[in-house]
């Protein structure tokens, strides 16, 4: 009963809060008008006869078409106005009076329609809650860039950052680099790296001292099914071979050792994703822990979602973006994609996690790949990220996690869908990678190449004990080499439903 009264005490506040909720605004102002109805039926008796009956809608839709005559008179002759008023007059005004304060439907602000709209208790706590959640998660910006996709981008200083608002990182500010692994080359500029951001576009960047962060709109946190789930990937029961969950993998893995990193590129295509609580995934697993409650993960990679407005992922398109995730529970209460909570902490003022990626792969066309690079700082800890070839992302602390605080015992490279059609009719027509199987190779189908972890002396080693897993291998599949220019690679990926995958 107490948690039943705050929440009407909340939502009473809510109402009121015409900031929040500006209708209420409009409410109150039709409250005023009908405090001075009667003296309005005195002049208009043929809008409003006696004799019929008279609703509330259509007592407002003839004061709002009589504006002026009504205050030219109240101005002119107020007194006349009050001696004309009849007895029934002021009954008939009493009883719209009170209908209007006692009704629970909000009146339109529309001129032309007087229907009516409700706004239960219910969904007014909801949209505070939302409103509450996006001033807490959408920094002040000291620039604000419009991106050719319809993004927006806040470019906030680096110490405001969401993951500075976590107890253990109050007060503190971004670290410096850390040293990179051993054997990890970087040819590629900057720039290149850059260009694979389409928020580049627009010409415009964020000021040194700042972090570009995507920012959060409540259509975004309207589109999950629950606000504390929002930024968050589906409780799922975890098995490594993951058959039967809806979540379909194409993979390979290592396991059996300590890890310390892992580096791979990635090819970039934009599969379709034919529902909209479905999306198709090419990242990096850094994996500690058990397939329990307690799985420790880092991952990062690149994400499409279905084109869909009520799509309940994160971004309402199908463009592939560039992402991370952390868990220490198995995605459970702990962890999120990008910065939608306090872990991850943003170092760079060029690469904005969560902007969509372009140029893509095309069939038979150009081939794009983006390279990335999970590891653990020798010397604090901490698991750094880094994007294309040299450029700095971010760190985890490593207090974030349990497993994961000293090594991670798995590392795995791959695609991963989510078939929401898992427990009965047909298979889902999402793809993975390409959308094209293993074997029809460069050009045509999905690959990641140059594959290395990185061991206990922050080396850059190639895979060993390689194991592939294709646990729906009718409609996706995987396969792995290695040559003298991409080193250990792999094709991977297929169309979902077709003959073979019904």
């Amino acid at each position: 009963m107490k948690k039943r009264d705050e929440e009407t005490e909340a939502a009473e506040a809510a109402e009121e809060d015409g900031s929040i909720f500006p209708w209420r605004r409009r409410q109150r102002k039709t409250h005023h008008l009908l405090l001075r109805l009667p003296l309005l039926i005195s002049q208009q008796d043929s809008a409003i006869p006696l004799h019929q009956p008279t609703t509330l809608a259509s007592a407002i839709q003839t004061i709002h078409k009589q504006p002026h005559s009504y205050s030219s008179k109240m101005a002119v002759s107020p007194p006349n106005l009050t001696l004309s008023v009849s007895l029934p007059h002021i009954f008939v005004a009493f009883l719209l009076v009170s209908l209007c304060f006692s009704i629970s439907p909000v009146l339109s602000d529309s001129s032309a329609n007087s229907s009516q709209t409700f706004m239960p208790r219910k969904e007014l706590l909801k949209l505070k809650r939302v409103n509450d959640y996006l001033k807490k998660i959408n920094k002040p910006a000291v620039k604000t860039i419009q991106s050719p996709d319809g993004d927006v981008f806040d470019c906030v200083l680096s110490h405001l950052q969401p993951a500075f608002d976590h107890p253990l990182l109050k007060g503190h500010k971004p670290l410096d680099p850390p040293e990179r692994p051993k054997g990890n080359e970087t040819s590629e500029t900057e720039e290149i790296a850059e260009s694979f951001q389409q928020w580049h576009d627009s010409g415009e960047s964020c000021p040194e001292g700042t972090v570009p962060i995507r920012r959060t709109t409540e259509k975004d946190v309207l589109r999950a099914n629950k606000l504390r789930r929002f930024g968050k990937k589906p409780i799922r029961h975890l098995r490594r071979d993951s058959s039967g969950n809806g979540h379909e993998h194409a993979v390979v893995f290592v396991n059996g050792d300590q890890y310390y990193g892992a580096k791979a590129n990635i090819n970039v295509w934009a599969p379709k994703v034919t529902d909209p609580y479905e999306f198709s995934l090419s990242q990096i697993w850094v994996i500690s822990g058990s397939f329990e409650n307690d799985l420790n993960t880092i991952e990062a990679g690149w994400q499409a979602s279905s084109y869909d407005p009520v799509s309940p992922e994160l971004y309402g398109d199908s463009y592939p973006r560039f992402f991370t995730y952390w868990t220490t529970d198995a995605y459970q209460a702990t962890g999120c994609y990008n910065l939608l909570c306090s872990g991850f902490v943003q170092t760079n003022n060029k690469i904005a996690i969560g902007a969509a990626i372009s140029p893509r792969s095309s069939y038979r066309g150009r081939q794009f790949d983006i390279g990335l690079m999970v590891w653990k700082d020798p010397k604090h800890g901490h698991w750094w990220l880094e994007f294309g070839s040299g450029l700095l992302v971010g760190y985890w602390p490593d207090f974030l996690f349990s497993h994961l605080r000293s090594h991670a015992s798995m590392v795995q490279f791959g695609g991963e869908i989510v078939n929401s059609r898992s427990t009965g009719g047909g298979h889902t027509y999402t793809q993975m990678g390409s959308g094209h199987f293993a074997d029809e190779g460069f050009g045509k189908s999905s690959y990641f190449r140059n594959l290395q972890t990185v061991d206990w002396d922050n080396n850059l080693l190639p895979l060993n004990n390689l194991h592939l897993l294709a646990d729906h291998s009718n409609c996706y599949d995987i396969r792995q080499g290695r040559n003298g220019v991409w080193g250990t690679y792999f094709y991977y990926g297929g169309p979902g439903r077709n003959i073979r995958c019904p």
